[in-house]
């Protein structure tokens, strides 16, 4: 009997674990749903990064995102000490070399205004004479905090970091700590945009 497979969005806030259970008593995904038992998280978000996170329990749609050779583009809001360069910027495009290795190239662009975000939780700490600016940015890894990283390497520490997309799934619609289901035609949008033959079963 196949078991019934499900898929979700959530908004991960600041300060919060990307997993279910921690032994240290700080904040989890369980503080938010409630789930099915068996749904997990695909991929991860650092503690201190916000944004789009998938869960299901579809080991099949798990695999694609996880897998690096797959390569499927994620996409961030990024805000950054300083403005950067068009150098800077082209750095990013061409790849940058973080921990002895060269990230693959990237998509950025340079943001004229800040985006409409929620607020932090924890506010960023405001330098008077040092002013900040905000990138939108997709790459195709997942390399460990690799977005930091990457601007940190061309000159410009992240201050705050939110997930937008994964593919063709896009956050917006959800305010932080807020999930739902993935509808149907969401979910075989994704399955075909991964290039995954077998059908999802709802």
């Amino acid at each position: 009997m196949n078991k019934e497979l499900k898929y979700y969005i959530l908004y991960k806030p600041y300060g919060v674990l990307c997993q279910f259970r921690d032994d240290e008593n700080r904040k989890t995904l369980a503080a938010f749903g409630p789930f099915p038992n068996d749904v997990y998280p695909v991929g991860r978000l650092d503690t201190d990064s916000e944004g789009l996170i998938v869960l299901t329990n579809d080991g099949a749609l798990q695999h694609h995102l996880i897998e690096p050779k797959y390569g499927h583009p994620r996409t961030y809001l990024v805000q950054v000490e300083n403005i950067p360069s068009q150098r800077g910027l082209e750095q990013m495009r061409q790849g940058v070399v973080i921990e002895r290795r060269k990230t693959l190239p990237a998509e950025v662009t340079l943001l004229a205004d800040e985006p409409v975000l929620p607020p932090r939780s924890v506010p960023i700490r405001y330098r008077k004479h040092i002013p900040t600016a905000w990138i939108r940015l997709t790459i195709t890894e997942g390399r460990n905090r690799q977005v930091r990283k990457m601007t940190a390497a061309v000159g410009h520490p992240t201050l705050r970091l939110i997930r937008i997309s994964i593919g063709p799934i896009a956050l917006s619609g959800l305010q932080p700590g807020e999930s739902r289901e993935l509808r149907r035609e969401e979910v075989v949008a994704l399955f075909r945009y991964l290039g995954i033959k077998k059908p999802a079963v709802r």
